[in-house]
């Protein structure tokens, strides 16, 4: 037991000394690299704030997360056709993929998929 708690400490000091000593020899500057780096959304911190951005691209996400959560919401609904009425669940399945094909029509009526204008 003392021979392994030895082995252990042993193992820590040394990974310690290795992440330091990499820490002191990296060439990289850490005050100002997340200052210099773009932020999440691409748009460079050095810039001016009000520079404006495609609203079009904008919207385009959203809906792209919009149907991202319906499709995590049908993946349960496959799960559950063994465990339920299939009438009932028939019936749920066509209103939802309804609403789905609905909401899709009306952005594409709206030419809100389209990328250029």
């Amino acid at each position: 037991m003392i021979l392994m708690s030895m082995m252990t400490l042993i193992i820590i000091i040394i990974s310690n000394l290795m992440m330091m000593l990499a820490s002191i020899l990296s060439k990289k500057s850490f005050k100002d690299r997340e200052k210099c780096s773009p932020f999440e959304c691409g748009f460079d911190p050095k810039s001016s704030a009000r520079n404006p951005f495609s609203l079009h691209f904008f919207l385009i996400t959203v809906i792209f997360l919009i149907f991202d959560v319906e499709i995590a919401l049908i993946f349960p609904m496959i799960y559950t056709i063994k465990m339920v009425n299939i009438i009932i669940w028939t019936k749920t399945s066509l209103f939802f993929m309804m609403m789905l094909l609905i909401g899709l029509y009306h952005e594409w009526n709206q030419n809100m998929l389209n990328w250029t204008n």
